[in-house]
């Protein structure tokens, strides 16, 4: 996975900016508008990272905890073969049984 580097700005450090201004500067309202907006989406997007993070965590726990699953019912089919044909064979003699009646077996 590659490292991630970490944000410069925070969403606090975009509010508190503070821009001089020159002779002929920018428009201070069109510069604190834009930058309102950017805050916004900045604050949505650490919201949405936080819910990916939270999201991936569980989906891994969730894995392992099927992975595990896996392991432990592989390990249980292979130490009991002949129960699982046994039951194997009794399900389908009651089927049989269900579906011809009893006259299979008079």
């Amino acid at each position: 996975m590659a490292e991630q580097q970490p944000t410069q700005l925070t969403a606090k450090d975009i509010l508190e900016k503070d821009f001089k201004s020159g002779f002929r500067g920018y428009d201070q309202d069109d510069v604190d508008k834009f930058l309102d907006v950017v805050i916004k989406d900045y604050e949505r997007f650490e919201n949405d990272i936080e819910q990916l993070r939270q999201e991936n965590t569980r989906l891994r726990r969730e894995m392992d905890r099927m992975s595990e699953q896996q392991k432990r019912q592989q390990t249980r089919s292979q130490t009991q073969p002949g129960n699982t044909n046994y039951d194997i064979l009794k399900r389908l003699s009651n089927l049989e049984k269900h579906v011809f009646g009893s006259k299979l077996y008079e």
